[in-house]
């Protein structure tokens, strides 16, 4: 926190979704949904404390794993369909000052059914708040889709349309240019902060003098069904967006590298094939890589293996050139590598592992560092703590070991 003051993050995530069954820890894009919510409060710059407020215990030891702390659960009463946010929001201070004698200057809203937070999204609500103290809160907002000054109700008598809202100065406003109405905005889940004393003193959520925090619409999805959920995810992971992401939980480069594990296909070699009339496979690989690997050799006492799902003799036959030992037609990435850090008595934060596609990232939580070529899968990259310049078989082993080397 650099701001001087108390900001709390809460986190309203209740166990009884109807419209998708645990929806608040269901995997979306290969996280719980509530961990989106809890990476940005614990990625803000200005957040203290980060909470959530659940009658769930299942949904509570989740929020703990990644960093909430949850020190009550909800009553019941506070966590019904029709539960609006402002005694859950009450319930919350309440309990931390009677418990903990907790008080906080200002309180952020962090709705799990809105995932894609742009990164400087929390901040940039504090600071607002914090730079127009007379406001009650600010809200995240975007332009609307739908001009609610063109919309309509049908009264149930006479079955006739009537205009929904009046526009003064404009005597049909449903047959007005868009250009002549009022801008209009829609509140999005993304983000709200407020004052505690505005929660205390006027009984509400928002308060009365509320600042629009304006956000890019693309960002915007609201989980409430399955057919929001599908479309979230794809918007996710179109990597057009950049977002709080608990994919992106970024490793520092280990000091102490005692083990360079690659994967063969797509990092030794660019991925493709050559095959001939008789059947025989061959590769395609990058001299400077094989440069590469040798001055690491030359140079430090890292060891460097291959870890290949592959079954072709062409794998055995390269890593032999290379001088390189080699594990091949390994299934179970994840429980290889745990048996050769046991064999070789090493810790995951002296491994480094590259690899280039989906199967090779149940090994990223086995080691202490992952790395992707510049063209490995999206998700490789989405999950890598590093995504390399060069393309794999096209010099981004030797770039790896160029980083290592400190050149």
């Amino acid at each position: 926190m650099v701001t001087g003051m108390e900001v709390l993050a809460v986190i309203p995530a209740r166990g009884g979704s109807k419209g998708i069954p645990r929806k608040n820890i269901q995997d979306f894009a290969g996280f719980p949904l509530i961990a989106y919510s809890i990476v940005a409060g614990l990625r803000s710059e200005m957040v203290s404390r980060v909470i959530v407020s659940t009658d769930d215990e299942e949904i509570a030891a989740i929020a703990r794993d990644w960093g909430a702390e949850t020190p009550f659960l909800r009553p019941e009463q506070y966590a019904l369909d029709q539960s609006p946010d402002y005694p859950v929001l009450k319930h919350c201070l309440d309990w931390l000052s009677e418990n903990e004698a907790y008080h906080p200057d200002a309180v952020v809203w962090l709705r799990p059914t809105s995932p894609i937070r742009p990164e400087s999204c929390v901040d940039q609500a504090i600071k607002l708040l914090l730079d127009h103290p007379e406001a009650d809160s600010v809200r995240g907002v975007i332009a609307a889709r739908q001009n609610p000054f063109k919309m309509w109700t049908i009264d149930k008598d006479s079955g006739l349309m009537k205009s929904l809202i009046p526009v003064e100065g404009i005597k049909e406003p449903y047959n007005a240019p868009r250009q002549v109405l009022p801008d209009v905005y829609w509140q999005t889940g993304h983000i709200d902060a407020i004052w505690s004393k505005v929660v205390s003193d006027k009984k509400s959520v928002t308060g009365d003098l509320i600042l629009p925090l304006l956000i890019d619409p693309r960002y915007t999805v609201d989980i409430d069904i399955p057919a929001d959920w599908k479309d979230a995810e794809r918007r996710l992971q179109s990597e057009e967006l950049e977002i709080v992401d608990p994919a992106s939980q970024r490793r520092r480069f280990p000091d102490q590298i005692k083990l360079l594990v690659l994967d063969f296909d797509g990092v030794i070699t660019d991925n493709r094939v050559y095959v001939d009339e008789m059947g025989v496979e061959s590769i395609s690989a990058d001299r400077s890589d094989s440069l590469g690997l040798e001055t690491l050799h030359e140079r430090t006492s890292i060891e460097v293996m291959v870890l290949s799902r592959e079954t072709n003799p062409v794998v055995a036959a390269r890593c032999k050139k290379l001088n390189l030992p080699v594990l091949q037609a390994i299934e179970d990435k994840d429980r290889a590598i745990r048996e050769v850090l046991a064999q070789k008595h090493l810790h995951p934060s002296q491994v480094v592992f590259m690899g280039n596609d989906t199967n090779d990232l149940v090994v990223f939580p086995e080691v202490g560092f992952a790395v992707a070529p510049a063209d490995a899968h999206k998700e490789v990259r989405r999950r890598a703590d590093l995504v390399l310049s060069c393309a794999g078989g096209r010099g981004a082993v030797r770039e790896l070991c160029d980083m290592i080397l400190g050149l």
